[in-house]
């Protein structure tokens, strides 16, 4: 299927890797204009390189912190009016909610739910004024189905989708979307991580824990980043001017809900 992007300017935010990657990568194939972000410059620029030898495409990169006022002007700086936005930044840490500060829930604040406001603020009026953008956060499946030690991960991006809920339905008319794409269990880093803190919870080893996972999951195993970067470029499609507000799970169907 032709998206109907090519040609289109995108920023994906914290992309130098794991799902934002996958998200780079699927919209360059698509023959759209990538800038990629990422703290990393030397894992950026890998990236980067990556992708252009896969797709032929050119890439702009951009080395900042995106949960920063710094990092995000300098990312809108070199792609001031983008049609498509890609917000993601890195989870906060997994534990137990006994143990958190009061800086640790607005760092997880400020990067999981005010910076993408802030990034969708600064491009969303433009968007609207051309007559087309496609917003899609990269959230997370706790979103749906909490869990337990990712507390701070579950409170800061269920803030994200609450106001991205209520924005969503105001720039549709003008051809401009603005949905949620939820990972479940992907082939990630950040899996690891989340798997190394139950693992010293239980005793038990990171693989047997990943095993355990796999095999619980109803699709019997991990998702893996390309699927997700299929999804995500989707959704930024000329075909997908109909779809806002949502929420798409990605989890192999660990969800047991109808809802």
């Amino acid at each position: 299927m032709d998206l109907g992007i090519a040609g289109r300017t995108a920023l994906v935010c914290a992309s130098s890797k794991g799902l934002g990657l996958a998200c780079a990568t699927a919209l360059a194939r698509e023959g759209v204009a990538v800038t990629m972000t990422a703290r990393g410059g030397e894992l950026l620029e890998a990236a980067a390189r990556a992708i252009g030898e896969q797709t032929g495409a050119t890439i702009r990169t951009v080395v900042g912190d995106i949960t920063t006022v710094e990092g995000r002007a300098l990312a809108l700086a070199a792609c001031p009016q983008p049609d498509i936005l890609v917000t993601n930044a890195g989870g906060p840490k997994p534990g137990d909610f006994r143990e958190w500060s009061r800086e640790d829930w607005i760092a997880a604040i400020d990067a999981n739910m005010l910076t993408p406001i802030a990034l969708i603020k600064a491009t969303v009026d433009g968007m609207m004024a051309r007559g087309f953008g496609r917003i899609v956060n990269i959230t997370s499946g706790a979103v749906k189905a909490p869990i337990d030690i990712l507390g701070l991960s579950n409170g800061a991006r269920s803030g994200l989708t609450g106001f991205v809920a209520g924005l969503a339905r105001t720039t549709v008319a003008r051809n401009v979307t603005i949905n949620n794409l939820l990972p479940g269990p992907f082939e990630t880093e950040r899996l690891l991580t989340t798997a190394a803190a139950s693992a010293r919870a239980s005793g038990k080893s990171v693989d047997q824990i990943l095993a355990e996972r796999r095999a619980a999951n109803p699709a019997g195993r991990f998702g893996h980043p390309d699927e997700f970067g299929a999804a995500c470029a989707w959704l930024c499609s000329a075909h997908a001017g109909f779809v806002t507000g949502q929420n798409l799970l990605m989890d192999g169907g660990a969800y047991p809900g109808t809802f």
